[in-house]
């Protein structure tokens, strides 16, 4: 099989099941589906972590889950500032989301960032709470007055920049994907089994975990620029 047949294959969503509701049918992708056990995962582990919670004498399990909570919210809210912590929580979920969805392509399954609607779906809702967050701390009259600034000429610059940025985030995170399994790809082709081996577990562990982290710190960016 060729490069660009396994490149097709691999950016190939295939539908699981159809849900079918009368005459409607509704086809559940493979991305959804694994988007579904990284839920279960998330939630699952959250659950573990975050049982029998003490004040005192608190266990092992509760010492690591404060860890990760403080370590998470403190990279996140560092970025946003004072005024952004109430977004904290969101990002922190799409940081650990997008981290373990690049991660699970380790185990076999094909990681749901592959998937272009995925991180469209992704900039979208980031570009959506960006502007939200404008219009809520500044009120609707200076929300839209930021888009003549610094002067009216570009409006239209301005304006433009709400379409791009999403596109931004999203062929971003796309791209990256995609460019490490063309790597990969290459690799196997040229050079000895154990190798490309390694770099696998470099670009679906740390580019990931990377990638989940730029993808979090330009939302982190945009949304401190639309609340200043």
């Amino acid at each position: 099989m060729s490069l660009a047949e396994r490149l097709v294959e691999e950016l190939n969503c295939e539908t699981v099941f159809t849900i079918h509701i009368g005459s409607l049918e509704i086809p559940v992708l493979e991305s959804v589906v694994v988007t579904w056990i990284v839920m279960a995962v998330l939630i699952l582990l959250a659950v573990f972590l975050t049982a029998g919670l003490k004040t005192q004498n608190i266990s092992k399990r509760q010492a690591f889950a404060e860890f990760i909570y403080e370590k998470l919210t403190g990279i996140v809210g560092g970025m946003l500032g004072e005024e952004g912590k109430a977004y904290v929580p969101y990002l922190v979920t799409v940081l650990l989301y997008i981290a373990l969805s690049d991660v699970i392509g380790l185990f076999g399954f094909k990681s749901p960032t592959k998937d272009l609607n995925v991180t469209a779906a992704l900039a979208v809702m980031s570009i959506i709470l960006v502007e939200g967050a404008g219009i809520y701390h500044k009120g609707v009259k200076k929300w839209l007055h930021s888009f003549i600034e610094p002067v009216p000429i570009v409006t239209p610059f301005n304006i433009l920049d709400v379409f791009t940025r999403p596109l931004s985030l999203c062929m971003r995170l796309f791209g990256n994907v995609l460019g490490a399994f063309v790597i990969m790809e290459l690799l196997k082709l040229v050079v000895p089994p154990i190798i490309p081996a390694v770099f696998s577990i470099y670009f679906d562990l740390f580019d990931g975990i990377l990638q989940a982290y730029v993808f979090v710190f330009l939302t982190s960016l945009y949304i401190k620029e639309a609340i200043e």
